[in-house]
């Protein structure tokens, strides 16, 4: 994915189509749609508040229904969760919510690296898999201003509750990214 900055925003440009595997997280929407707005270019490019579970995973055109029943075998041992962000944690470009617990997610990860694995999290750029609702990922800047009203929006309303009820496949074969399949767990 290439970055563009504009004057006004960074806009997320897809170079080449691919997919991802995450979970949506309805209810973080209203508490962090606005930073997101401003701070994390996926989300002017059609990607919801949500956790990432595989990406980058294959192009497109490779996905059919075989891959589809694959995946979802390889999800169907996990059952629904609950979980909590609560925590706001920092990368020097980037600020995200943490879940509690987050040992589930890594779980879903290692379930679909397991049965695919020439698509490691992130391409095998990082060694540990962390789980995260990312907030802000443009510059330092940003994720400081997003970190400082994010701390502020979660002791107003508290930690955010969700269910992690379902695994869904996102692509951006169009541009913009968009739903592509669900495995319920």
């Amino acid at each position: 994915m290439t970055l563009i900055r504009g004057a006004a925003r960074s806009v997320a440009i897809a170079t080449v189509p691919e997919s991802a595997f995450i979970v949506r997280v309805h209810e973080a929407e209203a508490a962090v749609a606005g930073l997101r707005a401003r701070g994390d270019p996926s989300a002017s490019a059609g990607v919801p508040a949500h956790i990432t579970i595989l990406v980058p995973f294959m192009a497109v055109e490779r996905i059919t229904a075989d891959v589809l029943r694959k995946a979802e075998s390889a999800l169907g041992a996990v059952r629904p969760f609950p979980f909590v962000l609560g925590r706001v944690c920092r990368w020097p470009e980037t600020t995200f919510l943490l879940p509690e617990p987050s040992a589930p997610f890594v779980r879903l990860t290692q379930a679909l690296v397991e049965a695919f694995p020439e698509f490691p999290p992130y391409g095998g750029r990082y060694a540990d898999i962390v789980p995260h609702l990312t907030v802000a990922d443009a510059s330092a800047c940003l994720a400081d201003e997003a970190e400082t009203e994010l701390r502020a929006i979660l002791e107003s309303r508290g930690p955010i509750a969700s269910t992690c009820r379902a695994v869904e496949l996102i692509e951006n074969s169009s541009g913009l990214w968009r739903h592509r399949h669900v495995i319920m767990l």
